[in-house]
């Protein structure tokens, strides 16, 4: 292993690109969730809520959705759970779904949310104390 320094990029964003099994229902779906399109062309949206973005795709593998994850810190994870079960009593996310909030052992209460391809959002509400 070297000690050699390391290099400074120079980073000022990082911006992960997320699969969709149908890049409309998906959009739709991060749009309810407070997202909004900044940029959309027939492959990629730029998806933005407050400064963090992502690029949404039109491009779907099983494998890569399904091992994909994002960690968003929130308020209130609770909250989150109750207003997006309540989104998605509609059916019309495909097989978005979400999960009641669990404490994790590292600190965070959790609530887990599949988007329609099958990608896992952890929805983190850190406890203070």
């Amino acid at each position: 292993m070297t000690t050699a320094k390391p290099i400074d990029l120079g980073v000022a964003d990082l911006r992960p690109f997320l699969p969709s099994k149908d890049f409309e229902t998906s959009k739709a779906f991060y749009e309810r969730l407070g997202w909004e399109v900044e940029y959309i062309d027939h492959e990629l949206a730029l998806m933005a809520n407050a400064e963090r973005r992502f690029y949404l795709q039109r491009g779907y593998l099983k494998e890569w959705a399904e091992n994909t994850m994002l960690f968003i810190p929130v308020a209130d994870a609770r909250a989150c759970h109750e207003a997006i079960a309540a989104a998605l009593a509609s059916g019309e996310y495909g097989e978005a779904r979400v999960a009641p909030p669990r404490q994790q052992p590292y600190g965070a209460l959790v609530t887990h949310v599949w988007d329609p391809a099958g990608v896992l959002l952890h929805l983190a509400e850190w406890n203070e104390g």
